[in-house]
């Protein structure tokens, strides 16, 4: 089968297509022919090498989430579900395939209504966005701040903080176009990169949903409200100044807080309930999933240059 690896770290063109031997399903696996998979910014920022250190090496397939249809199963896995459509959660890489071989455990059925492209849109920036909010304990009545909400986690926040009740939905977006979108799925304040703009904008936030991290970040507790929280939920902008701390400190009589969050936290049935409520909600169109663009296998290059353009609002979506 076709699949797509990391051949040198750093630009999108060190991504090649190769072949490998087609998988079965082992014990526990289902065996999936993928018709959709999604890509990340988490995608890029392995393939950029900046995880090196985590153990992430070359030859690495990238990708974490495929739908489409069960074609076979393994040992003490129930037949009904092959011909199944479903998502499928492949782990921290192996979705860049034609077929994955993923544990039964990981796989979610999709509702008659979801395609498989909104499922990949959807099945794990979701779940992040779900929990992320969780952990800041955002509550009603609340305002919000999600940095950098043009992604696919930012979209699917904004939405719930709208749904949740917040009093406001402020969103950081590079352009107007992306900001009448984001309107248009809830956000009530559209502002800059750099937080500025919105002059009806609160001037402070009880909850940052920041997905970017990076240089700027710091500079972003300046926009909590006392008791406020920011919750850091991805680095697609690289990881902030070692001395970030230092902001939350000279602030200390704010009890201002801090946290980071990664889905690998959440016990995996909590993770399979808020996934399948979510497909559920999106399928009856009450919960938005925003593909951008849908591209073949062998163009993963030139999908992770668009990444890297900045120019993508919500997921590309790669088909085999």
């Amino acid at each position: 089968m076709r699949a797509v690896a990391i051949h040198t770290f750093g630009r999108p063109e060190g991504l090649e297509l190769i072949d490998l031997p087609a998988p079965a399903p082992g014990a526990g696996q289902v065996l999936i022919a993928a018709e959709a998979i999604g890509v990340s910014g988490a995608d890029a920022v392995i393939r950029r090498g900046t995880l090196a250190a985590y153990g992430f090496t070359e030859g690495h397939i990238p990708g974490s989430e495929v739908a489409g249809t069960v074609t076979a199963v393994g040992d003490g896995v129930d037949t009904a579900w092959v011909g199944q459509r479903v998502w499928a959660f492949t782990g921290v890489g192996g979705g860049y395939v034609e077929q994955a071989a993923v544990p039964v455990a990981e796989v979610i059925p999709l509702p008659a209504g979801l395609s498989a492209a909104d499922a990949v849109a959807l099945g794990s920036s979701g779940a992040v966005a779900h929990f992320g909010l969780a952990r800041a304990h955002f509550a009603a009545g609340e305002s919000v701040l999600v940095r950098g909400a043009a992604g696919s986690i930012g979209i699917t926040a904004v939405q719930l903080a709208a749904r949740g009740g917040a009093s406001a939905v402020a969103v950081t977006t590079s352009s107007a176009e992306r900001g009448a979108r984001l309107r248009a799925l809830g956000a009530t304040h559209v502002l800059d990169r750099s937080g500025a703009g919105g002059a009806d904008a609160p001037a402070g936030y009880d909850v940052i949903l920041d997905v970017v991290a990076g240089a700027d970040m710091p500079a972003f507790f300046d926009r909590l409200n006392p008791n406020g929280r920011l919750v850091a939920v991805g680095a697609v902008g690289g990881q902030p100044p070692a001395d970030f701390g230092a902001k939350l400190m000279a602030a200390f009589q704010k009890s201002m807080s801090f946290a980071t969050f990664s889905a690998a936290t959440v016990p995996p049935a909590a993770l399979r309930a808020v996934r399948t409520a979510q497909f559920a909600a999106a399928g009856r169109g009450e919960l938005h999933a925003v593909v951008h663009e849908v591209l073949p296998l062998e163009q993963a290059v030139l999908a992770h240059q668009k990444m890297d353009s900045g120019a993508v609002f919500g997921r590309i979506v790669l088909t085999p």
